[in-house]
């Protein structure tokens, strides 16, 4: 069985990208464009890795995975949280739980290592 990934992010071409990009490589993909509707996807789908943008419309990615981080059924998933923006987002991360931040722009190869190290395909 495919690994579930679900992508969040507000930029319909870097959605698109990483989606494709992984599912190429054998991952299934889901994918959202806001805060919102990532957790009530994350709960319905409970995927095997979250790639969330930090800002996001309605709740930032932080926010998604602090409450991902909390939730007993969804706590185990592995988050990667990417952003445009660096500087001060430290404090940001570490509050979320995230395992992983990626900075954008990225190398599409950069990000499906880090995919690979928290969600191996069999």
């Amino acid at each position: 069985m495919a690994k579930k990934i679900l992508v969040v992010d507000d930029e319909a071409d870097l959605l698109l990208m990483v989606s494709r990009g992984l599912e190429k490589r054998g991952y299934e993909v889901s994918d959202a464009k806001n805060g919102r509707d990532a957790l009530a996807l994350a709960r319905q789908l409970v995927p095997d890795l979250l790639i969330l943008d930090i800002y996001l419309p309605f709740m930032n990615g932080d926010e998604v995975a602090r409450e991902v981080k909390q939730d007993e059924k969804l706590k185990h998933i592995p988050v990667i949280l990417i952003s445009s923006v660096s500087e001060g987002l430290t404090e940001k991360v570490d509050e979320s739980g995230a395992d992983a931040f990626l900075h954008k722009p990225f190398d599409l190869e950069e990000l499906v290592s880090l995919v690979k190290r928290y969600c191996p395909l069999p």
